[in-house]
């Protein structure tokens, strides 16, 4: 790791970087995920920063290897910063870092122009100082293709800033991975699933007072768009027309067992990658947590009087969809599409060495979920298939409970409880050509700890895809939000913590600016360690290729709002920290509107694009038309408009 202490600037390291979008003689857009506002605390003192050493440029399909020291400074507080850059022509790319056997960071990227794109964002990892306190070998997996279609490599700096703030929670005093683990033979640690068996075995401390695992998991190819599949028994119902589509229905559930019982349940968030349904959608503001891919918590305190044995215990990951009779009844499936991309990560909170955590036997209450399907096909005036119409419904209660004795000699109760539910509409029309997706996600989370969790997740697209010649038009509009409420000790940062260190004047992190932004508004006193966030993001858009050439334009707006969370159950909040209201069309910023502590700060990113109008984004990457939607591979790109691609995922 290269040590920048004796020249840290928040100012100058900050310049530099917009630098790299000047070094060409051309200014690059500025591609940005609306995140809360991440204190940079210069006022504790001088941050010990380094550039860690790893070499992250991506011209072809890579893993890049770096090594890790621990920096000369006590810290409790970690922070990176991942600021890319390209130019030319693209994919967008999944992106996951990993410190050994363990990820720590899922991103993804944003697909370059022709006068070149820069992002940055910035990260709290403070989660991981059990890792970052020990050398480490750093392992950056993003797969690239270059060709003479595809010229646009991702150049990349990662940074790593410590600090110390006194009001952070401890962090684990233990990691282990639930992955791979190949990092001894420099290869990525994820599991691909179904191929896979995401399964490992560890003897747990015996010294072990608390247990959480946290679940990464997304979908690829057959599966990025799990949440407009049909039906297994309705694949075909357009083969005639468009093709065959991709089944196991839209719904999707993450799975944690534990020596092969259910220990709890994630039901993914449907991330929108920066290639996903229109590209011009998302220039310059990108898909929620397309730059941070969101992880789920499991409380497994309550399998500590089993695990705590002295003896191996299995900790696997499954995905499943859903089997259909073709009757209206269903079933959860052992298997999905391909290929979901998982790993997991078991948190460990120690006791004093020598010390035996010891209870009862968890009573384990994990009924099947309650699934509803129903679909009804419409046929035309000449008997083909027309409309296919397809309801999904889902509910799902956890309760593991057991007491615990530990290293005090208090015997507690320890519990773990989830309750979710879950609603899908799919109409496929014009024979397959035009497709409307409406879901809602919810669910809720509590652990013994104190531990709070709350989401709410909907999500509409409208889309539609033609071809005629050699040309191909997709029209879409699309809603998606993600609210959130935390409370108690999670894991991860809640994002509040750090804001409970801050003075002013103080300097922050703000998606989309390249350097630090000064405020001088004051933040309230003694916030509370939860956190709520309100996040809504609308826009629509059209696809246009012909030939060799495609181009993409629309409108996107977001609306993110970010408070303190002090009621137990994350049911109420107090005033708003953070909030971004934020407009773009035809890839320039239009409307940009911040507040910080109730005061206006940033300046507007208006204009961030280099021109605006009609975007040329080249070809989208994937093998058809219907690849960019996820209705199913389809025919190749070359029947369906006489273009070559190469590269393309999932061609038949």
């Amino acid at each position: 790791m290269q040590v920048l202490q004796d020249r840290w600037d928040a100012w100058g390291r900050e310049a530099c970087t917009d630098g790299i979008r000047r070094r060409a003689g051309y200014l690059m857009s500025i591609i940005f995920l609306v995140h809360e506002a991440v204190p940079s605390l210069r006022h504790y003192g001088k941050p010990f920063v380094g550039i860690l050493d790893i070499l992250l440029i991506f011209p072809s399909v890579l893993t890049s290897i770096g090594s890790y020291t621990p920096p000369p400074c006590s810290f409790n507080r970690v922070t990176i910063n991942f600021t890319v850059t390209s130019r030319g022509r693209q994919f967008d790319r999944l992106g996951l870092m990993y410190l050994g056997d363990i990820e720590v960071f899922r991103t993804s990227t944003a697909e370059p122009t022709s006068n070149g794109i820069v992002w940055t964002y910035i990260k709290e990892m403070q989660q991981y100082n059990a890792l970052w306190r020990a050398d480490q070998k750093i392992i950056f997996d993003l797969g690239n293709l270059i060709d003479s279609t595809y010229t646009g490599s991702f150049n990349t700096t990662l940074t790593a800033t410590f600090s110390t703030i006194p009001t952070l929670r401890a962090a684990a005093d233990q990691i282990l991975p639930i992955s791979a683990r190949r990092s001894a033979t420099n290869e990525p640690s994820a599991f691909s699933v179904p191929s896979d068996n995401a399964s490992v075995a560890y003897t747990i401390p015996q010294n072990t007072e608390r247990a959480v695992v946290s679940l990464s998991a997304c979908g690829q190819a057959s599966e990025e768009f799990w949440y407009t599949n049909v039906y297994n028994t309705e694949v075909s119902t357009f083969e005639d027309q468009i093709g065959t589509l991709y089944g196991y229905s839209p719904f999707r559930e993450v799975q944690l067992l534990i020596d092969g019982q259910l220990a709890g349940v994630a039901w993914p968030f449907p991330v929108i990658f920066t290639g996903g349904i229109v590209p011009g959608l998302w220039r310059p503001i990108v898909g929620i947590e397309a730059f941070d891919l969101r992880e789920n918590e499991i409380d497994v305190s309550p399998w500590l009087p089993i695990l705590c044995d002295g003896g191996p215990h299995t900790f696997e990951i499954r995905m499943a969809g859903i089997n259909d009779d073709g009757r209206n009844g269903a079933s959860l499936s052992d298997t999905v599409g391909s290929t979901w991309i998982i790993t997991g990560k078991i948190f460990l909170f120690l006791g004093p060495q020598g010390s035996i955590t010891s209870g009862t036997t968890p009573r384990i209450d994990v009924p099947p979920p309650t699934l509803q399907i129903s679909s009804e096909l419409a046929k035309n005036a000449t008997g083909a298939n027309e409309t296919l119409t397809y309801n999904t419904s889902a509910t799902r209660s956890i309760s593991i409970t057991s007491t615990l004795k530990t290293s005090n000699g208090s015997v507690l109760p320890a519990s773990w409880t989830q309750n979710l539910t879950y609603t899908n509409l799919n109409i496929l029309s014009s024979q397959g050509f035009t497709q409307r997706t409406q879901q809602t996600t919810k669910g809720t989370g509590d652990s013994s700890s104190g531990y709070t969790s709350r989401f709410f997740s909907p999500l509409i697209v409208i889309s539609t895809f033609s071809t005629s010649g050699d040309g191909v038009g997709i029209n879409a509009t699309v809603g998606h939000g993600l609210n959130t409420a935390f409370n108690g000790p999670s894991v991860f940062p809640s994002g509040i913590q750090s804001f409970n260190g801050t003075a002013s004047p103080a300097f922050f992190a703000l998606a989309g600016h390249l350097s630090p932004v000064p405020s001088m508004a004051s933040p309230p006193t003694n916030l509370p360690a939860g956190a709520v966030t309100a996040n809504l993001q609308t826009g629509s858009a059209s696809y246009l290729s012909a030939g060799n050439a495609s181009y993409s334009f629309g409108t996107t707006e977001q609306d993110f709002g970010f408070r303190g969370n002090e009621a137990v159950g994350g049911n109420a909040a107090n005033e708003e920290i953070y909030s971004r209201r934020v407009r773009a069309v035809n890839a320039s910023v239009v409307v940009d509107e911040e507040m910080l502590y109730g005061r206006r700060v940033g300046t507007p990113l208006l204009g961030t694009a280099r021109s605006g109008g009609v975007q040329p984004v080249g070809d989208v990457g994937r093998g058809s038309v219907r690849e960019i939607l996820g209705r199913g591979p389809g025919r190749v790109r070359d029947v369906l408009v006489g273009v070559g691609v190469g590269g393309g995922r999932g061609e038949e």
